[in-house]
């Protein structure tokens, strides 16, 4: 009787064991990537080639970057729109505290005109209203929009070290990986007016400029809850809760438990009376 019942167990042990080691293999791969969030590393970090490719990620450092994307226009307008997507993809759920603080630090630099809603450079807001715009920095979860920072005009020809928080809203701190990448979008319109005055006359107005720096001194710090990488949590539960019941190898684990119980009560029945 007790040999049976130890080989009902271990067949059971034996059904469950690729299930479990499939998913230790896969966290400990998710665990060695540097550029995915991991407990004690939950800042993203924005990066560029310098040129229309944007990207983020949790390392602090990469080497396919420059360290500060910039462009120029003497006489015309500069049009940012940068879309700083989480590369690779989110790979793991991510629960932010509720009330948490999400803190941003950035470092731009812009010259010439940054403001329509002013008489003081070629932006007029009568006759150019369009022609320039004030830097904005959106967080997105996927294609939401989690919150967005509007920065008033900063002398021209400086740089600025711009650092502002929000707080993490209940009903909108689970990320999932599936469906919520992170995004971070850096918007703004400069216009320059210079002139060179020729051989006879005196350069006027102001050569248009932005600039970003990018790595260390562009990221992100959020508020994840140390409970994210708890099993559980990253196979579908809650917080503290149980795991899913779409998870895969949850029906397998279950199943095999019912046919061990099942062979154990069988084997107890079976046992003759003494």
């Amino acid at each position: 009787m007790r040999g049976k019942a130890i080989f009902a167990v271990l067949i059971t042990l034996f059904m469950m064991t690729p299930v479990q080691a499939g998913e230790v293999a896969a966290m400990q791969t998710q665990q060695d990537d540097p550029k995915q969030p991991s407990q004690g590393n939950t800042t993203m970090y924005i990066y560029s080639d310098g040129n229309a490719n944007y990207w983020s990620h949790f390392s602090d450092n990469d080497t396919d970057s420059v360290a500060e994307w910039s462009d120029e226009d003497e006489n015309g307008i500069i049009t940012i729109k940068q879309r700083y997507t989480m590369t690779p993809t989110l790979s793991k759920r991510l629960s932010m505290t509720v009330e948490g603080e999400i803190r941003a630090n950035f470092n731009i630099y812009y010259n010439g005109d940054s403001d329509s809603t002013d008489n003081a450079g070629p932006c007029q807001p009568s006759q150019t209203p369009n022609d320039c715009d004030w830097l904005n920095i959106t967080m997105f979860k996927g294609q939401t929009k989690v919150f967005q920072h509007t920065e008033p005009p900063w002398p021209a020809d400086n740089w600025n070290n711009i650092q502002f928080s929000f707080y993490v809203e209940e009903g909108n701190e689970t990320w999932d990986a599936n469906n919520d990448n992170p995004i971070i979008e850096v918007t703004m319109k400069v216009k320059g007016d210079y002139q060179d005055g020729g051989l006879f006359f005196s350069p006027t107005g102001t050569p248009g400029a932005f600039a970003i720096k990018l790595g260390t001194e562009g990221s992100i710090l959020l508020p994840v809850d140390d409970a994210s990488w708890q099993d559980d949590f990253q196979e579908g539960g809650d917080i503290g809760g149980s795991p899913s019941e779409d998870t895969p190898g949850f029906g397998l684990v279950v199943a095999s438990a019912a046919i061990a119980m099942a062979a154990f009560v069988n084997m107890r029945k079976e046992e003759p009376e003494e």
